[in-house]
């Protein structure tokens, strides 16, 4: 996006897009192509206007708008072809109704045209003014005979007046029955009708001018319109940018997030496995190191430590318990012969019986041991001597009596352990 923050950071990893940011965006490439498509579709109808289409499924709005109105027009004539025989035969009868008042009328005018005078009073006043000078004996013979043959054709005249004002009264009659059919033909129904007809007209005819007037310019028109559908690509195209942009840069946000989570689960479950190898392999080498040693080896080490404890006297064999598989600790040097040697020589305590009070004793588990008592009556027995005997299946001496017996039973165990002990190895 235009607007956007960067993809990503210096790392390389990307950064989640503002949704904000990106809708201002949007919104402000949205109008910047509704604009343009706006511009357009207006060029396109005026082109459809001054070229319609032949394909009545894709009619223009003008078209559309032609079509209605012819339709109604259509209508409008059917429902007047309904009256259309009685409205015929009162405009005939109107017709010949006219015809006679014409012929009226011109025979009328026809009649007074020969006549000097307009109205009766203008013929009375010419015979009195005739009869005064006739009267007054003034006048010469030819022009008094002259008079009164003028008086007599005035008279006469004025008896003409009369029909016409007969003729007059018959054509206002003509005129009234006229007007009395023309009145009977106004239905206000057939007027409204023919108001709407006249609407109608006038809008056909608006169109037909406004395709005229676009026609003309059509060469321009075509040329905007190329103009402008370039204009709209590239606002669409500014749109399609600004959605991939984002919705890009969210996928690879979101993919980042996703491989991370992955790497983490990837990680801890390595972790695990590392842990419950390490766990395995500890508990194998325990199990290793138990099986390594040889059987009954706790076993011998108490029933020895219990002799010792009982028997003073009793050797412990130096051989080793384990056998020697020649990766044990070695001494570093050893001395055959003590011959050379000046001075006291230091015994140990072992081999000095008769300097020597056995005491109380640890084993190699700290198992304290205790001196017999002899002859004495009074036995004191450690607890960790009876826990040794329980341990290797001995019940312990109660008395310096039973102290003997413990010792058959001890050294007799001790034995076939010895005895046993290669074979139960093995297995």
């Amino acid at each position: 996006m235009a607007d956007s923050p960067s993809s990503s950071t210096p790392s390389g990893r990307p950064t989640r897009p503002d949704e904000n940011t990106y809708k201002e965006a949007l919104a402000k490439a949205e109008k910047a192509h509704k604009a343009s498509m706006d511009r357009l579709n207006a060029v396109k109808a005026k082109i459809e206007v001054a070229m319609p289409n032949k394909n009545k499924d894709q009619a223009s709005p003008a078209q559309k708008r032609r079509q209605e109105l012819i339709a109604q027009a259509n209508e409008i004539r059917q429902k007047q072809a309904g009256g259309k025989n009685a409205r015929s035969s009162k405009v005939d009868q109107i017709k010949r109704l006219d015809e006679q008042l014409r012929s009226r009328v011109a025979e009328q005018k026809t009649a007074r045209a020969k006549v000097p005078f307009k109205t009766v009073e203008d013929v009375d006043r010419q015979v009195a003014s005739l009869e005064k000078q006739v009267n007054s004996g003034t006048m010469k013979l030819v022009d008094e005979k002259k008079a009164l043959s003028d008086i007599s054709s005035l008279r006469k005249m004025r008896k003409n007046f009369g029909q016409f004002d007969d003729a007059q009264k018959h054509i206002d009659e003509l005129r009234a029955k006229i007007k009395d059919i023309k009145d009977s033909m106004d239905d206000p129904e057939q007027k409204a009708m023919s108001d709407q007809y006249a609407k109608i007209q006038a809008e056909l005819d608006a169109i037909k001018a406004e395709q005229d007037e676009a026609y003309k310019g059509l060469s321009g028109l075509r040329d905007e319109r190329t103009r402008l559908q370039a204009e709209q690509q590239e606002t669409y195209a500014a749109m399609r940018k600004v959605k991939d942009d984002y919705f890009s840069q969210k996928k690879a946000f979101q993919a980042h997030e996703r491989e991370a989570r992955e790497r983490q689960r990837e990680r801890r479950k390595a972790e695990q496995d590392q842990y419950l190898r390490d766990r395995k392999k500890a508990a194998a080498e325990r199990v290793l190191a138990d099986a390594s040693d040889p059987a009954y080896l706790e076993e011998m080490r108490r029933a020895n430590s219990l002799l010792l404890f009982l028997d003073p006297s009793h050797k412990i064999e130096k051989g080793p318990l384990m056998a020697d598989s020649g990766l044990g600790a070695r001494a570093l040097r050893t001395v055959d012969d003590d011959s050379g040697l000046k001075g006291t020589r230091l015994v140990r305590k072992e081999d000095r019986e008769e300097e020597y009070l056995p005491a109380v004793k640890k084993g190699k588990k700290g198992k304290k041991g205790g001196a017999a008592g002899g002859a004495s009556k009074l036995y004191n027995c450690p607890p960790s001597v009876v826990e040794d005997c329980g341990f290797i299946g001995v019940d312990p001496p109660m008395s310096s009596d039973d102290v003997a017996g413990v010792i058959e039973k001890v050294r007799a165990k001790l034995e076939h352990w010895k005895s046993d002990q290669a074979a139960q190895t093995q297995r």
